[in-house]
């Protein structure tokens, strides 16, 4: 069974934030994969169904982000899971808006959602970093993830949560192939290949005649209408 978390704050006034993406993530994974309705277990919200042959629960902390391990262990203990059976979907300031990074263990980078989970847990789960960008000053970071979205990101983000939740079943069996499928989709359509020039048929010359490629040219034939 695989236990993929998605993070970010409860409540309506955070929904869109760009700390929420992790949220945003497994509700489109939920939709897409045909998941049961989200129940409270675990001091949060879960899901539960199938991602190919595996068995998942998504799981949304119900705690604010520097308490998510407070869920995650809840559940991990339930179901006796080991850090190496959970996958964690998180905001990403260190990458640009919308690329993906998947690796297993590492340090938190100052991410309160790691970091609650690393005290917890331990750190060897998995991680889906989802790059939200940088907003170019460290002073400006608490703000930037705890604001909206802006219009213009939908141009990235809703094609990427799709994808996301499309793959979803690789990202719970093969990370590598997971990011590989999920850049398949986001790929642009490749222009179609334009056809070469058909070249005319040139007539054969009549007896007679002379061939196209004679040496008199057309300003010659032209004179010699006119002698």
């Amino acid at each position: 069974m695989k236990l993929i978390v998605g993070l970010g704050n409860p409540g309506a006034q955070y929904a869109r934030n760009r700390h929420n993406i992790g949220f945003l993530a497994v509700e489109a994974i939920a939709d897409a994969q045909g998941f049961g309705p989200w129940r409270t277990k675990f001091n949060g919200l879960v899901s539960e169904g199938r991602l190919g042959a595996e068995k998942a629960l998504l799981l949304k902390p119900g705690t604010f982000m520097n308490l998510s391990g407070d869920s995650v262990r809840a559940a991990m203990g339930f179901f006796k899971l080991t850090p190496a059976d959970v996958i964690v979907l998180h905001d990403e300031l260190d990458l640009a808006p919308g690329r993906l990074r998947f690796k297993t263990g590492g340090g938190h980078a100052g991410h309160n959602g790691l970091r609650s989970i690393d005290a917890h847990v331990g750190a060897a789960f998995q991680r889906l970093r989802m790059g939200i960008g940088h907003p170019g000053d460290k002073r400006l970071v608490s703000n930037y993830v705890l604001g909206d979205f802006a219009k213009a990101d939908e141009a990235w983000l809703d094609p990427l949560l799709a994808a996301v939740a499309a793959e979803a079943p690789l990202l719970a069996s093969d990370g590598a192939r997971f990011l590989t499928a999920v850049a398949a989709r986001l790929a642009p359509p490749r222009p179609k290949a334009e056809r070469p020039a058909e070249k005319l048929a040139t007539p054969a010359p009549a007896d007679g005649e002379a061939a196209p490629d004679a040496p008199m040219d057309a300003l010659r034939r032209l004179a010699e209408r006119f002698r």
